[in-house]
Order: C-alpha cells, then structure tokens, then sequence
C-alpha cells in the first residue's frame, strides 16, 4: 500500500521587517538601546510618552463648561485681541492665526498695526502663573477701557484671573513651579502645549460649527510668504 504524504518545500527565507530581527541576532539598522516598535532611543519614546499622558491629563481636567464659555465669548467679540508673553505668547499668537481663519477679526497686543481696543471687544490673556507683570498691566487697561478678559492660566487665584471675567485654568505648572508634582516637564512646558492644544480643539469646534470647509479656510490663509 502507498501512503500518500505531502512535502512542503522551504521557499526562501523572508528578510525581517522593520519592526522585526532577524532569528540569529538583532536588527541590523538598530542601534543598541532604541524601541523596537519606533526605532527611537528608548529614553526619548519615553519622553514623548511623558508629554503625551501630561497634555492629556490636564486637557482631560480643564473645565469645559469655561470653555464653552470662552467660544461663546470670542463668537460675540466684534474684535479679538491676544497676549502672552514668551512661549504662552507664541502659543497665543498661533491661536490668533487660527481664529483668524475663521474669518474673525484679530490683533496681536505689542505689534505696530494694532488699533486701539474698545467696548465690545475681547482680549484672550495667557499667562502661566497669572502674575506676569505686563500681561496684568494689559488686562487692567483693558478693563479700563470697557473691554471684555478671558483667561487662560494654572492660577484661579492670580492677579489676572482677578481682573478677567472668565478664567479657563489649565491644571499644569507654572515656569515658577519646580517640585515636578503638577508636570514632570521643565517649567511651564505643559501650560504651553496644553494651552495650544486647546485652542486647536476650539478651533477644529468652531470651524464644524460655522460649516468652514477646508476650502473656505484656505481661503483665508496668507499668500505673502
């Protein structure tokens, strides 16, 4: 009697993948040390890991009902001003862009083509610590001139909150906060990205409220560059 048996015949053997080492040793395109799934050193998948839980921890924190309210706020301005000072103001100033493809009308506080603030405007004032001497100055002058203040801050308790009629606070450390137990990061990294973040977020909102299509938006995007 003949018994049938199939044979499987050994094709080639397949070269591992990018994720993947070989059977008889490691990747040849990785360095000691670095993630397997990345390829990135291991302390720097870590870090990024770090920024990513932090941002998502305080966002997750933030009041959204204040939030809410600050849409509403910058829907009924007839102008919007911004100011922050260092990497809160370079957060600020992308939120400005942002707004400004909506079709709102906004100034930087500081640059030589701001006009002056009036009644029914209103100035969004980022400050970690809510007691940057500059930004306080602004937002009482802005007071004084019967304009409305928003907020952004770590310190429901600062001198800016004081002044503003909405505070929105970021659950993050000041740069003046060093004990690591509000954010692991350097100084007030976390308020800053967290600060840009949120504004992304209202701006996606608002641009699926108002039907701005990304054709609409283009639109508004500079061509002197």
């Amino acid at each position: 009697m003949v018994v049938e048996t199939s044979v499987t015949v050994p094709g080639p053997p397949r070269p591992p993948q990018d994720d993947e080492a070989p059977e008889n040793g490691p990747h040849p395109d990785r360095k000691p040390g670095t993630s397997s799934r990345s390829g990135m050193p291991g302390h720097l998948e870590r870090a990024a890991n770090l920024v990513l839980s932090e941002n998502r921890r305080a966002l997750n924190d933030v009041s959204w009902r204040a939030v809410t309210k600050l849409v509403t706020l910058i829907s009924g301005a007839d102008r919007v001003f911004v100011l922050g000072e260092g990497r809160s103001g370079l957060a600020v100033r992308m939120a400005a862009m942002r707004l400004m493809h909506l079709g709102l009308q906004v100034h930087v506080v500081g640059e030589t083509t701001t006009p002056p603030l009036s009644r029914g405007d209103v100035l969004i004032a980022v400050s970690g610590s809510g007691g940057t001497p500059g930004v306080v100055l602004v937002a009482e002058q802005v007071r004084a001139a019967g304009g409305q203040i928003a907020a952004l801050t770590t310190t429901p308790s600062s001198p800016l909150a004081a002044i503003a009629e909405l505070v929105v606070a970021i659950p993050a450390a000041s740069k003046h906060d060093h004990d690591s137990e509000s954010s692991a990061q350097f100084a007030g990294s976390l308020f800053e990205q967290s600060t840009l973040l949120l504004f992304d977020a209202l701006f996606h909102a608002l641009s699926r409220d108002l039907g701005k299509t990304s054709e609409v938006l283009w639109a508004a995007h500079a061509n002197l560059e």
